[in-house]
């Protein structure tokens, strides 16, 4: 690959300057032995410069040319693509988005055929909620080789199905033949379950034992680069090297493991039958109530609670004879966040109190992946920052390392901001600090599927204790919704019993994954939530 005709412009004193791009502005990087980056710094660029440039990739791989998108983040006045294609190549062609760009085929002189695709006036992408990947959206096109038709010499047919895809990625000699190693592990994995008898001893067993002996090196691949022998013993690999490496492993034990195929959500929403569909791989057990989900590149993810990148919607995977099946990665475990707060109300406006906090499932993956390596000073910072700055002391973390259980946080505070005195009236938002004032779903109309990644409850049992000298004038009332489709629920539970007030809030998201459709109904569930919480209790002076 390299740049051309790479300029910045600038308007400087009523005149255009052009600055070109010079050789010390280019860098080249090598991902693996599969894929190098080339890199430019544009020169001399400010506020409201115009840039240009051109590039060129050569390459003697034309299984698959590059996607074009025709839709940015900025309006688009004109976009073309334009691609000549020899004789006796034939490509499957896909498009994506709202958009489709006007196709213009005719032959050329030397026996190629020119496909333009051209569009006008392309409006920006919209910024949007819960969006997975905006690509699976934007406006535009890939082509993948399909058939080689030279007469009198090659005929040969590629990826048209799922089918003819993961054969070909299966004989590979970078997935299945290293799937098929097991010497450099086999006493290893014979001595680790020696005695355990059950299913699921040996899966936690040898999927701990990847985990804790395998690092990932943060390349995403379905094909190995080095080797799963060389991983093992230089104690890193990349995502095929890995889960390859645990699929074997669990074979070895005599487990039902075959190897799935996954696009991050970072790649996109695999659509089409394609080789490049898909760029990582992981393990699945299959046994009679289903799929056994592992990835090992994860260090605290647990069985069937894989890691954000990994829950794009469906995988495929592949077993040894050949066949291959669709997996839903979506998660059927609802993901919980449990908070206890007890508060007590002073009458000069002031609140103090604890909370505990527990993370289950997804919620302790993330919550593990985001704070874990985050000194304690920093994480108090940020919480206090994000918490409407209440005053924050005692903090305590429990479980931190122990996956098996939810991780647990708990914290005394000081409020003096979330509550109101106004005469001889204290008003006061029960949630405090934690309250949802916004409507994350701003649009009038949503293009796009919801994507919350995996369903969650969040779940709030709070206690109350007024100041002497005041009574409660008035509280909320309670509200059982439901969204319909099963897609979500709302409770507001409150109870005033002499100078107490308990308050149990729950809000139930059921559904991964929310068809567009359903925006309006979901769009107005999170209103009806976010104006009860932000109902206040009204003390009264007795």
């Amino acid at each position: 690959m390299f740049f051309s005709d790479v300029i910045t412009y600038n308007l400087v004193n009523g005149k255009i300057e052009k600055t070109k791009l010079k050789s010390e502005g280019e860098f080249d990087q090598k991902i693996n032995k599969y894929f190098n980056l080339k890199k430019i710094a544009m020169p001399n660029v400010r506020e409201g410069s115009i840039i240009e440039y051109e590039y060129t990739v050569r390459s003697g791989n034309f299984g698959s040319l590059r996607d074009w998108y025709f839709q940015y983040s900025i309006p688009v006045n004109y976009s073309e693509y334009n691609v000549r294609l020899p004789y006796f190549l034939t490509f499957n062609k896909q498009t994506k988005g709202f958009i489709y760009p006007k196709l213009s085929s005719e032959p050329t002189y030397n026996r190629e055929t020119s496909e333009v695709y051209k569009l006008e006036n392309i409006p920006a992408m919209k910024e949007e909620s819960f969006v997975n990947n905006s690509n699976n959206y934007r406006a535009s096109i890939s082509y993948e080789l399909a058939l080689v038709n030279i007469p009198g010499s090659i005929y040969k047919s590629f990826s048209t199905n799922w089918e003819s895809v993961t054969k070909t990625i299966y004989e590979s000699e970078d997935f299945g033949t290293e799937l098929n190693k097991t010497g450099y592990f086999e006493d290893a994995i014979t001595q680790l379950i020696s005695g355990m008898n059950s299913q699921e001893e040996k899966i936690a067993a040898i999927f701990n034992f990847v985990k804790t002996n395998v690092k990932w090196n943060n390349f995403n691949n379905y094909y190995c680069n080095d080797g799963v022998r060389k991983a093992y013993k230089d104690k890193t690999g990349n995502v095929a090297e890995i889960n390859l490496m645990l699929t074997a492993m669990l074979r070895f034990a005599g487990l039902n493991a075959n190897p799935v195929l996954v696009s991050t959500r970072v790649n996109g929403i695999a659509l089409f039958p394609s080789r490049t569909a898909f760029n990582y791989v992981i393990a699945a057990v299959e046994t009679p109530e289903g799929n056994i989900l592992l990835d090992a590149t994860e260090k605290y993810s647990l069985p069937n609670v894989l890691p954000l990148r990994d829950l794009n919607w469906k995988g495929r995977l592949i077993r040894k004879d050949g066949t291959s099946t669709e997996v839903d990665l979506t998660p059927r475990t609802i993901s919980r966040e449990l908070s206890n707060m007890n508060i007590v109300i002073k009458s000069d406006g002031s609140a103090t109190g604890k909370i505990r906090r527990q993370f289950a499932d997804h919620e302790a993956l993330e919550f593990r992946l985001k704070n874990i390596m985050t000194t304690t000073a920093i994480y108090l910072e940020e919480l206090e920052n994000k918490s409407n700055n209440v005053e924050i002391s005692d903090y305590v973390r429990e479980n931190e390392l122990d996956l098996a259980k939810p991780i647990v946080e708990s914290f005394s505070f000081k409020d003096t901001k979330d509550i109101e005195v106004i005469s001889d009236k204290i008003y006061i938002s029960p949630m405090l600090f934690l309250l949802t004032k916004e409507n994350p779903f701003k649009q009038e109309v949503r293009e796009y599927p919801i994507d919350f990644g995996y369903p969650f409850q969040n779940k709030y049992n709070i206690n109350i204790e007024i100041p002497e000298g005041y009574a409660v004038e008035s509280i909320p009332a309670a509200m059982n919704i439901a969204t319909g489709e099963h897609l979500g629920s709302f409770k507001y539970l409150i109870e005033n019993t002499g100078n107490r007030i308990q308050i149990i809030i729950t809000k139930d998201v059921n559904t991964a994954v929310v068809s567009p459709i359903y925006y309006d109904v979901l769009k107005t569930y999170y209103q009806q939530m976010i104006d009860k919480q932000n109902e206040r209790i009204v003390l009264k002076k007795i």
